[in-house]
């Protein structure tokens, strides 16, 4: 009888293990693991190799945790049966309960949940060794339960692919880390900001075509150097005419060359020859793709064109990169442009300012799947073009049109709703 009583406790023990186990190897990181093993941990491989196939190994632990717990079980019960004949069973199912709960289930998680990466390393070189001896009949039962699945439910679990990507996965864990307090919000900017680049077309970014210095070519030449020399800008588009005819890139420095080759003489310039080619990308270029193009073609400027081939604004190498580090201030540049926080927790906001960088710039959650500007956003949730004064509320914030040119919205105030009420 003490033999059958250390017996059962022997397995309950081994559930413990399997339970741990299951824990330990199923939230331990694989980032930080890879880590490891990039150091030479070699028990850091073996969990990395038991959790590539993680079906097989949740598979013989619940296997081996349910062979050792249903013999516990029914020990426990022969045992009590022989000390109390009739009640044994009652008894038995209530003793084993407490004992497999406490010491089988809570107690082994909690401490793999504690010491998830530790444990885990510390008990698969066992696990691997259990996991090679129940394969085959672990293989079997999932043979059985994929068709199980397939046949009865239509659910072909073989084809299935994850809902979340890896790029997903890694902003689900930078938002985390950064609501917890374990990450600065600068620093979850950049890494969400590097992330998004394949999301991110030129047309979000780019500089609007109305707001684009250009010259024309067929322009007075002192008239065409006073402009570049009067600009904040290196690089301006000359243009034939049309503005839409864009033949070519003035530098300031090639400027600058010519007349001192030229003897400061501008009319002896010939701006069309010394202009760089344009580079003209699509719309719909994402800023990834850009960037690449930037690398390769050794550009920081391009012109983006629709479908039609008409100017719709530009982007630069700064525009991508500040979508990384947030805005790149220059002695041009105002320290925010067209964001200005007010005293009672409202914002008074330009409309032509994008959703992203207020989003940023106040750690909000605006969507810009469908805008791009936070006068876009208004229009289009609004389904109409507002009048002044006219109110909004959508998203968790009031929106008051504070002036408006034509049917451009120029300025607006936006409030949390938290903040109003």
């Amino acid at each position: 009888m003490i033999t059958v009583a250390l017996f059962i406790l022997a397995l309950i023990m081994m559930s413990g293990f399997f339970s741990g186990s299951e824990t330990a190897l199923t939230a331990t990181s694989r980032a930080r693991l890879r880590s490891l093993e990039l150091k030479g941990d070699r028990k850091a491989t073996t969990v990395i190799q038991l959790t590539e196939d993680r079906e097989r190994l949740i598979g013989a632990i619940l296997l081996g945790n349910n062979l050792v717990n249903i013999l516990a079980t029914s020990l426990a019960s022969s045992l009590f049966e022989e000390l109390v004949p009739g009640q044994g069973v009652i008894i038995a199912t209530a003793v084993m309960t407490v004992l497999v709960l406490v010491f089988a289930e809570v107690m082994p998680k909690t401490a793999a949940i504690a010491r998830a990466d530790a444990i885990a390393m510390l008990v698969a070189p066992i696990m691997k060794q259990i996991v090679r001896v129940l394969a085959p009949i672990v293989a079997v039962v999932q043979a059985i339960v994929r068709v199980t699945l397939h046949r009865v439910f239509g659910i072909d679990v073989t084809s299935m692919d994850s809902a979340f990507t890896a790029t997903d996965e890694l902003k689900g864990a930078i938002e985390l880390h950064h609501e917890e307090g374990a990450m600065e919000k600068e620093a979850r900017d950049i890494i969400r900001g590097a992330l998004e680049l394949e999301d991110i077309t030129v047309e979000e970014i780019m500089l609007h075509r109305k707001s684009i210095e250009m010259l024309d070519v067929n322009a007075p030449p002192l008239e065409i150097v006073e402009a570049v020399l009067e600009s904040k800008h290196t690089r301006i588009p000359l243009f034939d005419e049309d503005p839409d005819n864009v033949v070519g890139i003035i530098h300031a420095k090639d400027m600058l060359r010519a007349l001192w080759k030229e003897g400061n003489d501008a009319d002896k310039v010939d701006f069309r020859e010394i202009a760089m080619q344009p580079y003209f990308v699509p719309e719909t270029t994402t800023l990834q793709e850009q960037l690449d193009a930037f690398k390769k073609n050794q550009m920081q400027f391009a012109l983006v064109v629709d479908e039609y081939g008409s100017l719709r604004g530009l982007v630069t190498l700064e525009d991508i990169l500040e979508e990384i580090v947030g805005e790149i201030e220059d002695e041009y540049d105002a320290p925010v442009q067209g964001v200005e926080k007010q005293l009672d927790g409202s914002v008074i906001v330009q409309g032509d300012v994008t959703i992203r960088d207020l989003n940023r710039i106040m750690d909000w959650r605006l969507p810009d799947e469908e805008a791009v500007t936070i006068a876009g956003l208004v229009i289009h949730e609004g389904r109409c073009i507002p009048d002044e004064r006219q109110m909004f509320s959508f998203h968790g914030f009031r929106f008051e049109i504070l002036s408006k040119r034509r049917n451009q919205v120029t300025q607006l105030k936006v409030v949390p709703l938290k903040e109003s009420a």
